[in-house]
């Protein structure tokens, strides 16, 4: 007996998760709460990159997200079948997070511009146990940044190698190469140039992978904006 309420609910996603965003959005406006759970889903890993494209704080994504989702669910009779769900979705996310900012500017004063720097610092300060997803992205980095130095021309590879990877200035490396100033920027110029177009050559396929909101952290806000809706 305790079962049939979960495979009910088993029953009505599976039967839903083909249908398109509004005609999901129609069975949850008949009374099929539980296919909201199909929109959040669909549209987690945008709503993330959104808000966290405003946001920096991960728990105020976080928080503004379901927040979002509630606002969608509360005014979905406000969608218009015109656009697209994931871009009315988007702007009420995109709305939500503007307001967080507004908010957490104007309790901070003054002192949120120091508060974001010490963010900053902190954030570049190495953490004892990194990220294992971002050691992986860090080391691609490397490797892609290394194999573009060894790519460019002996004359670019010098310059570069003792201003950007050794962190010489520009007169210590005219005379370390016997060359002029102008020459040193010249080259350090165009081999940035190269550096920049390679590195972002190789990863260009990655960039689809990162800011990813993963199933841990998909489930928790899922959960948390179905208990909410549960209590409306």
């Amino acid at each position: 007996m305790n079962m049939q309420p979960v495979e009910s609910a088993a029953a009505v996603l599976g039967a839903a998760s083909s249908l398109s965003d509004s005609e999901v959005a129609e069975r949850v406006l008949g009374g099929e709460r539980a296919c909201f759970e199909i929109l959040m889903r669909r549209h987690n890993q945008r709503i993330y990159r959104v808000v966290r494209s405003v946001l920096r704080d991960e728990q105020d994504v976080e928080d503004v997200m379901q927040q979002a989702y509630i606002n969608a669910f509360v005014h979905l009779r406000q969608f218009e079948r015109r656009s697209q769900f994931s871009t009315w979705l988007t702007r009420i996310a995109l709305n939500e997070a503007f307001a967080r900012r507004k908010k957490s500017q104007a309790t901070a004063g003054d002192g949120a511009v120091h508060d974001e720097e010490s963010r900053d610092l902190m954030n570049s300060i190495p953490s004892p146990a990194p990220d294992p997803e971002r050691q992986a992205y860090a080391g691609e980095l490397t490797r892609a940044l290394e194999q573009a130095v060894d790519a460019l021309p002996e004359m670019y590879r010098s310059v570069f190698m003792l201003r950007d990877i050794e962190g010489l200035s520009t007169s210590e490396t005219s005379e370390g190469l016997g060359i002029g100033d102008e020459a040193v920027k010249t080259r350090l110029h165009r081999a940035r140039a190269m550096v920049r177009s390679a590195v972002t050559a190789r990863l260009g396929e990655q960039m689809p992978s990162a800011f990813q909101f993963l199933a841990p952290r998909c489930d928790r806000v899922v959960a948390a904006v179905l208990a909410h809706i549960r209590t409306l």
